[in-house]
């Protein structure tokens, strides 16, 4: 038995014991009462008025509680009560450890955060962790673990407000093992990467993740991914990968890169999950509707596939990644002196306008959101065309000097997706929903930087946005996006719904004023509406006051072995 039919069995006899000795008439003291709301269950059912109790941990009754003995009951006759939401990839693995409460995701009602994209926390080794300096100096805070179970033993120590699960990334395998060489892995090389993947399922990834269209992922031929993926599914694990291709680069396009997720799906017999879906580029927009017609062949043809999106248009990295690859391959010092070189900066140059036919146009659509050298700070907030004018730069030059200057280290949002485009996702019963983003917060260390929206307000805007003003899906449909599919997806039995017997992550929201209130260009804002929010039956957000609760716990995959 997994760790996850455990939690779900111990659950179980929880619900079980705490439904029978009310039935027997015994008196039960509740912990917590949410009192007269409009219970929205996860299930995509209609809403129904009633109140939840909570004993411990545990959701323990739904019904008429009115006569019930509790320690604390909240009028929610104006809110929705629902289960808490899940970010399918949240990115916050290594900010809940500079800042725990986790601000940014609890105050839009996100209960758990799925990370692990490409590069997970975990493993890594010394060189990994020399790589990251830039970063650590930054925030205060270097990695004092090299495996998952250590990064575990960090996580419970410093806690958090949230529940983290985390996939084993790939890239992050492959850096390991091999470096950020562009080249195919030896065969004991590739044994070594699969020792690593069993170890990391082992200690509680959830399955194996790739980022396919960054460095060293995208060196990963389909071949060695699938032989990864083929470990992580013997624990029982799925496969998350950021496609190797969102609308049309060198590597074959959207339709090619669809053929490989469905590829590994199946010759890996592994289910698989497309993180945020998208058709980047203005050639592409209007094509949304008929990738999801091709997910649901894939699906008719009997793989487990699926996907998740963040409700906006514009997406969000690494300004370097704009550049061609090969100039990240290797190290840091590497890149650098690559764009320092004239011949190489002048090669890089010619590749770039060659994928980017018409620009400069595309350097209005580029925002530089952060930077970590803090002499640079003047630039976020504002577009690569605009710096390029001030500066008198051509625009390209431009982000190659930023570049340098930030040492790869300089984040951008880039609007390039249709409105169509997204809201046709946010209709799909398969698309959940993801932020994309780690969390950040009105204060601290976290707050002196900018972020894209998607951070602070992504399920707010599919709240107030989208059901209640534009009324594209219904309430109910939008809280099961956010609950039970992404619970079901990552196999965590014990969350998603309002049932007795299930971990009590509770958001209570006021369906008549949550809204968003990040823009792009002032972001750092927390949404608006969230009244209640519980994590593991402790209120974390009380009166939509953040508190000293820290309940979050790690979710550990089905292939976790006990420790001792």
């Amino acid at each position: 038995m997994g760790a996850t039919e455990r939690r779900v069995l111990i659950g179980a006899v929880i619900g079980f014991v705490l439904m029978g000795s009310l039935g027997l008439g015994q008196e039960a003291v509740y912990d917590l009462i949410f009192a007269g709301g409009r219970v929205v269950d996860g299930t995509g059912a209609p809403w129904f008025r009633a109140d939840v109790g909570v004993i411990g941990d545990r959701i323990a009754s739904i019904g008429n509680l009115a006569k019930a003995t509790a320690r604390r009951r909240i009028d929610a006759s104006h809110l929705v009560v629902a289960p808490g939401f899940i970010d399918m990839m949240g990115q916050s693995e290594y900010r809940l450890l500079v800042d725990n409460r986790v601000a940014s995701k609890i105050t839009q009602g996100i209960t758990t955060e799925i990370t692990g994209e490409g590069s997970s926390i975990a493993p890594v080794n010394q060189r990994m962790i020399e790589e990251g300096r830039d970063v650590w100096a930054r925030y205060g805070l270097t990695p004092d673990w090299t495996t998952l179970a250590g990064y575990w033993t960090t996580f419970t120590r410093t806690r958090s407000a949230v529940n983290l699960g985390t996939f084993v990334g790939a890239g992050g395998i492959r850096n390991l093992v091999i470096g950020k060489d562009n080249r195919p892995a030896r065969p004991e090389e590739l044994e070594a990467m699969k020792a690593a993947v069993a170890r990391a399922m082992e200690e509680g990834a959830l399955g194996l993740s790739t980022a396919l269209i960054y460095v060293p992922d995208r060196y990963a031929s389909t071949d060695e991914i699938i032989a990864l993926a083929r470990v992580a599914a013997s624990y029982g694990g799925s496969y998350i990968t950021h496609q190797r291709d969102e609308g049309n680069d060198d590597s074959g396009g959207l339709d090619a890169s669809l053929d490989e997720v469905f590829r590994i799906a199946r010759e890996a017999a592994i289910p698989a999950e497309i993180y945020h879906l998208k058709t980047s580029g203005k050639e592409n927009w209007g094509r949304m509707p008929a990738v999801l017609k091709r997910l649901e062949e894939a699906r008719a043809q009997g793989l487990d596939v699926s996907a998740d999106q963040y409700p906006w248009t514009a997406s969000s990295n690494g300004l370097v990644d704009g550049l061609p690859s090969w100039l990240q391959e290797g190290s840091v010092e590497h890149l650098l002196a690559r764009l320092l070189d004239p011949a190489m900066r002048a090669r890089a140059r010619r590749e770039f306008l060659a994928a980017n036919p018409g620009w400069p146009e595309g350097a209005s659509r580029i925002l530089i959101t952060s930077v970590l050298n803090l002499d640079l700070k003047k630039y976020e907030g504002r577009t690569i065309a605009e710096i390029a004018k001030d500066e008198r730069k051509d625009p390209l030059d431009a982000i190659m000097d930023i570049v340098i200057a930030d040492r790869g280290n300089t984040n951008r949002v880039t609007f390039g997706m249709s409105e169509e485009d997204v809201q046709s996702a946010l209709k799909h019963p398969l698309v959940s929903l993801c932020t994309d983003s780690g969390a950040s917060a009105e204060d601290g260390i976290l707050s002196r930087e900018r972020s894209h929206p998607r951070a602070w307000a992504s399920t707010a805007r599919i709240l107030g946005h989208y059901v209640r003003e534009v009324k594209l899906i219904t309430l109910e449909e939008a809280v099961r996006k956010m609950t039970s599919l992404p619970a079901s997806r990552m196999r965590l039995r014990d969350r998603g719904l309002l049932r007795p017997g299930m971990a009590a992550d509770i958001v209570a929201f006021d369906p008549d004023t949550v809204r968003e209130r990040s823009t792009y260009a002032d972001p750092n804002h927390y949404s608006q509406g969230f009244e209640y929010v519980a994590v593991n039956g402790r209120l974390v957000v009380d009166g939509g006051k953040i508190t000293d609760a820290r309940p979050g716990r790690p979710l550990l995959g089905p292939g976790a072995r006990p420790r001792h």
